[in-house]
C-alpha cells in the first residue's frame, strides 16, 4: 500500500478548462520576477512567468515520451507487417492485391515442381515407357506381386468347384476353435513360450550343422593323409647320410633373446621401514642376543639354528614368500661368532643348483621344439616320454633331499657335547661380553655406575644400546628418559674434562651419541646447553663485580663451547644457543687478563673456537682481532715506540707484557712445529727455559696461523685496511722474522702479502675545489590591475573559453534539474500503479468476502429450514 498522492491533478484539470486569456489575467497564475535595477533600452523576456502553464506542458510532454518508454521497458514483442507493399504509399490497393496473389501462386508452384524433370524427355524402364506402364494394362507381369498370388487355395477350390458343399457344411468344434485361436490375439505368456521354442529349435539346428561339419572335416583329414605319402618325395638313406644336414643360422635378435634368458632377474626390494619399525627390530635383535649371552653364561649349549633347505624348481614363481616361515633368517651366536657365513654358503649352493636345473630344462625345451618341426606324431610321443622323465627327476630329487635330511639328523645326533672346560670357557667369555640391553639411568650416579670401568669404545656401545632399548616409539616414558640422559651425559662429559689428567679420548668417543640425542630432542638439548652457558656467564659477572677481573674459563667449559659448535649451527644470524656462546667467548677475550703461559694457551684455544664460530658466516668479531694483536704485542721486545694502540685486557708495558719474548734466541733453532695440546690449558709443566721458549714459539705460530685465517675471512670488508693496520705495523716494524724459525717466517710473509694485496675499495673524502653553479633565477611577471572585479586584458581565446565554461555550467545545472523532475515524475507514476493495483485487489477481496457471506447465509437458512 503506497501513500496517497497529493491532489495536484485537480488544479491541472481546472487549468485545462480555462482559456489562456483567463490564465494570464488571473493574478494567482502569474508570477512576477523582480529585478534589482532597470536598464534602459534592455528588453526583458522573463519579467512575467506562468509556472502552472509551463508545469502542465512539461507533464504532458513527459507523458508522451518518458511514460511511453517506461511502459515499453523490457518488452521486445512487436507485430511487424511484412506483406508486400504494405508501407509503399505509391502503390494502389488493387496492385498490392494482384502482386500478393501472383507471389503466392509462384511459391506454391515452386514447391510442387521442385523435383519434376523436363516434360520433353521420356523416361523408360527395360525399353518400355513409364507413362504406358503407369496405365496398368499388364497386371499379371507386375513385379510387385509374388508368384504365389495366382495360386488357388483349397477353400476357394471347394467353394467354387465343389457345388457349394463346403460353404454349407458346418464347421466342427475343433476347426471353429482353430479359427478363433488364429484370429484372437496371443497373450504375453504364449509369445514367450513360442520364442523359447524357436530359440531351442535354432540351437538344435546349429548343433546338427556343427556335427555334420565336424564329420566332413574328419573324413577330409583321413583322405588327405592317404594321399600325402604320394606327394612327398623320399630320398634314400645313403644320400641323406652323405650330405650333412645344414642348420639354419641364428639371427642376432634370436641370439639376444637367448642371452636374456640367462641374465640375472630383478629381485623385489624390501619396503622402506619407518623409524618405529627400525627401532623395534633393533630392540628385538638386542634382546635375542642378550638371551643368547645369558644362556651361555648359565652353561647351556647354544641352539643350532641351521635352516633346512626346501626344494624349489625352476618353474616356481616364488609367490609364496609371505607364508614360508623358513625364508626368514634367524640370528644365532655360537662360539663367540655369528652363524652367517654357513647360511650364505648354503644359499649360494642352492642358487647354483637352481641355475643348473633351469639350463637343463631350457635345453630340453629346445630339443622339443626341433622335434615338433620334423614330425607331429613323433613329437607327441617324445613329449609323453619327457613328462615321465620329468616326474622321475622330481622323485629322485625328493629322495636325495630325504637322504640329506637323514644325514643332517645323524650328524646332530652324533655331534659330541661340550666338555666342562669348554663350558667354563664359554661362560667366562659370555661374562666378559657387554650386555645387549640396558635400562635408562635415572640420575647422574646411575650413569657413572653404568659406564665405570669400561673402555671409551665400550662406553659408546653402552650408550648406543641404551638408546635402542629405550627408543621413544617403544614406550610412553622413554622420551623423558632419553631427554634426561642428554643432560646426564653433558654433565658426565664435563666431569671427564675436569679430571686430572682429562680423559679427552673418552669425550671424543661420546660426542656422536650426544649428537644423536640432540637430533632426537633438539628442544631439550637447547635448554640444557642454555643452562650451562647461563650459569657460566652469571658466575663470571659475579666475579667481575667483586674483583673487577675474572679468570679465563677452565677446560670443561672449553669442551662445552666446542660441543656447542658441533651440535648447533653457528652460521645463523641469531641462534638461542650459539649466539650466547659467542657472546661468552667475546666477554672472556675482553675481560680476562693474560698473566701466565697457561692463560696464553687458554686464550688461543678461545680464539680457535671464535674462528670456528665465524668461519661460515664471516661475521666480524673485533674482540678476536684485538686479542690476537695483543698476543703479538706480548712477543715484541722493544715497547718504547709503538705505532698502534694496545687494547685491554693487555697492557703496553708491565710484568706480564713480555710473556712471549724469548729468553734465548738460539732456542728457535731446535724448535719444531707442534699443535697446542688442549690439556695444556689445565696443567702445563715447563721445567727449563728451553721448554718455555719452545712453548712460546708454538703459541706465536698458532697466533700467526689464526691471524692468517682471519685475514682470509675479512679481506673482502671495506674497512679491512683499517682493521689490519696494527697487524701490518707489528709484523713489519716491531716483530722481525729473521730471528724466528722457518715455519713462522713463512706465516709472517703470507700475512703481509694478504694485507698488501687487499684492494682499496674507497677513496678519502676531499673538499670540492670547483665553485658550485648557482640555481637559475626567474624574474616574476607583474600584471597591473586597473579595475577590480572585472576581467580585463584577456585575449579572444580566453574570452571564448570563459563563455563556453559558463555555458557548460548552465547546461549542466539545467540537465540535473530536468533529471530530478523526470525522477519525480516516474516516482509518481509508479506510486499511481501501486495504488491502482492495491485498489483493484481490495475490490476483488471485497467481492470474494461478499460472495462467501452470501453463501454462508444461504447455507445457514437452509440448515434452519431442515431443522424445522
Amino acid at each position: 500500500m503506497g501513500k496517497v498522492p497529493k491532489k495536484r491533478s485537480l488544479a491541472d484539470k481546472v487549468r485545462k478548462t480555462k482559456t489562456s486569456a483567463e490564465i494570464k489575467n488571473n493574478p494567482f497564475e502569474v508570477k512576477i520576477n523582480r529585478k534589482k535595477f532597470d536598464v534602459l533600452g534592455r528588453k526583458s523576456k522573463h519579467d512575467v512567468g506562468l509556472p502552472g502553464v509551463s508545469r502542465s506542458k512539461a507533464i504532458n510532454k513527459r507523458k508522451e515520451t518518458l511514460l511511453k518508454e517506461y511502459k515499453q521497458k523490457n518488452k521486445s514483442g512487436k507485430l511487424i507487417d511484412r506483406r508486400f507493399g504494405e508501407y509503399d504509399t505509391q502503390m494502389a490497393p488493387e496492385d498490392k492485391i494482384l502482386k500478393r496473389f501472383a507471389m503466392e501462386r509462384q511459391r506454391v508452384h515452386d514447391k510442387k515442381d521442385m523435383y519434376n524433370l523436363n516434360e520433353e524427355e521420356e523416361l523408360t524402364h527395360y525399353g518400355q515407357s513409364l507413362a504406358e506402364m503407369e496405365k496398368f494394362n499388364d497386371i499379371g507381369n507386375s513385379d510387385d506381386e509374388s508368384e504365389e498370388k495366382g495360386l488357388l487355395s483349397a477353400e476357394m477350390t471347394a467353394s467354387h468347384f465343389g457345388g457349394g458343399g463346403g460353404l454349407l457344411r458346418r464347421k466342427s468344434s475343433g476347426d471353429q476353435q482353430e479359427d478363433e485361436g488364429s484370429h484372437r490375439a496371443k497373450s504375453r505368456q504364449e509369445l514367450i513360450e513360442e520364442l523359447i521354442q524357436k530359440s531351442k529349435q535354432e540351437k538344435r539346428e546349429r548343433q546338427v550343422q556343427k556335427e555334420e561339419a565336424q564329420e566332413l572335416t574328419e573324413q577330409l583329414d583321413k583322405e588327405w593323409k592317404s594321399i600325402q605319402a604320394l606327394m612327398v618325395k623320399k630320398t634314400p638313406k645313403s644320400e641323406s647320410a652323405d650330405q650333412p644336414e645344414e642348420k639354419p643360422k641364428q639371427e642376432e635378435y634370436d641370439k639376444m633373446v637367448r642371452e636374456l634368458v640367462f641374465e640375472m632377474k630383478a629381485q623385489p626390494s624390501e619396503k622402506l621401514k619407518t623409524p618405529e619399525e627400525i627401532a623395534r627390530e633393533a630392540r628385538e635383535k638386542l634382546q635375542k642376543l642378550e638371551a643368547d649371552r645369558l644362556r651361555r653364561m648359565m652353561g647351556e649349549e647354544a641352539v643350532d639354528s641351521t635352516q633346512s633347505q626346501t626344494h624349489m624348481s625352476a618353474d616356481d614363481l616364488n609367490d609364496g614368500f609371505i607364508l614360508d616361515k623358513e625364508d626368514k633368517k634367524t640370528l644365532s651366536y655360537q662360539d663367540g661368532k655369528w652363524n652367517i657365513g654357513e647360511e650364505e654358503k648354503e644359499d649360494d649352493e642352492e642358487e647354483e643348483g637352481e641355475g643348473e636345473e633351469e639350463e637343463e630344462e631350457e635345453s630340453g625345451a629346445e630339443e622339443e621344439d626341433g622335434d615338433e618341426e620334423e614330425d607331429e606324431e613323433g613329437s607327441s610321443e617324445e613329449e609323453e616320454d619327457e613328462e615321465k622323465d620329468g616326474h622321475s627327476d622330481l622323485e629322485s630329487e625328493q629322495e636325495s633331499e630325504d637322504e640329506e635330511q637323514n644325514k643332517e639328523d645323524e650328524d646332530i645326533s652324533t655331534k659330541p657335547s661340550l666338555s666342562k672346560e669348554e663350558l667354563q670357557a664359554q661362560q667366562e667369555a659370555a661374562r666378559a661380553e657387554l650386555p645387549y640391553t640396558f635400562a635408562a639411568p635415572e640420575n647422574i650416579s646411575d650413569l657413572k655406575d653404568l659406564l665405570h670401568g669400561h673402555t671409551p669404545d665400550n662406553q659408546r656401545i653402552i650408550l648406543a644400546r641404551t638408546q635402542k632399548c629405550n627408543h621413544p616409539s617403544l614406550a610412553v616414558g622413554n622420551k623423558l628418559k632419553l631427554q634426561k640422559l642428554f643432560g646426564f651425559l653433558l654433565e658426565y662429559i664435563g666431569e671427564l674434562a675436569a679430571r686430572s689428567p682429562p680423559e679427552l679420548t673418552t669425550v671424543d668417543k661420546l660426542i656422536p651419541e650426544l649428537y644423536t640425542l640432540c637430533q632426537m630432542f633438539p628442544d631439550a638439548a637447547c635448554k640444557a646447553m642454555q643452562g650451562i652457558l647461563g650459569d657460566a656467564a652469571h658466575s663470571m659477572e659475579e666475579v667481575l663485580e667483586v674483583k673487577g677481573q675474572a679468570a679465563l674459563p677452565t677446560l670443561d667449559m672449553l669442551v662445552y663451547l666446542k660441543v656447542t659448535a658441533l651440535l648447533f649451527p653457528t652460521s645463523d644470524f641469531r641462534h638461542p644457543v650459539t649466539t650466547p656462546a659467542l657472546l661468552y667467548i667475546s666477554q672472556n677475550l675482553t675481560k680476562c687478563p693474560v698473566r701466565t703461559l697457561q692463560e696464553v694457551t687458554t686464550g688461543l684455544v678461545l680464539c680457535c673456537l671464535a674462528v670456528e664460530y665465524v668461519s661460515f658466516s664471516k661475521r666480524f668479531l673485533p674482540e678476536l682481532i684485538n686479542f690476537l694483536v695483543g698476543m703479538l704485542h706480548l712477543a715484541v721486545q722493544d715497547k718504547t715506540s709503538l705505532g698502534f694502540t694496545v687494547v685491554p685486557p693487555f697492557r703496553p708495558s708491565g710484568k706480564s707484557s713480555d710473556l712471549l719474548v724469548l729468553s734465548d734466541s738460539e732456542s728457535s733453532k731446535s724448535w719444531s712445529k707442534k699443535r697446542l695440546q688442549l690439556s695444556a690449558t689445565q696443567h702445563l709443566e715447563l721445567k727449563t727455559d728451553l721448554d718455555r721458549d719452545h712453548h712460546r714459539l708454538t703459541c706465536l705460530s698458532s697466533t700467526l696461523d689464526l691471524l692468517k685465517r682471519c685475514c682470509l675471512l675479512y679481506k673482502d670488508l671495506l674497512s679491512f685496511n683499517h682493521i689490519s693496520q696494527p697487524i701490518r705495523t707489528l709484523l713489519s716494524k716491531h716483530l722481525s722474522a729473521q730471528t724466528l724459525p722457518e715455519p713462522i717466517q713463512e706465516l709472517h710473509r703470507e700475512i703481509l702479502e694478504i694485507i698488501s694485496c687487499a684492494p682499496v675499495t674507497h677513496s678519502p673524502l676531499v673538499l670540492e675545489k670547483k665553485k658550485p653553479i648557482p640555481l637559475k633565477l626567474l624574474t616574476p611577471k607583474i600584471v597591473e590591475v586597473l579595475d577590480y572585479g572585472k576581467k580585463r586584458g584577456s585575449s579572444r581565446e580566453e574570452k571564448e573559453k570563459e563563455r563556453l565554461k559558463h555555458k557548460y555550467k548552465k547546461e549542466f545545472k539545467g540537465a540535473l534539474r530536468e533529471i530530478r523532475k523526470d525522477s519525480r515524475f516516474l516516482a509518481r507514476e509508479k506510486l499511481n500503479e501501486v495504488m491502482n493495483r492495491d485498489a483493484e485487489r481490495k475490490r476483488k477481496v471485497k467481492e470474494l468476502f461478499g460472495s462467501l457471506a452470501t453463501q454462508e447465509g444461504e447455507w445457514k437458512a437452509l440448515k434452519r429450514r431442515k431443522k424445522k
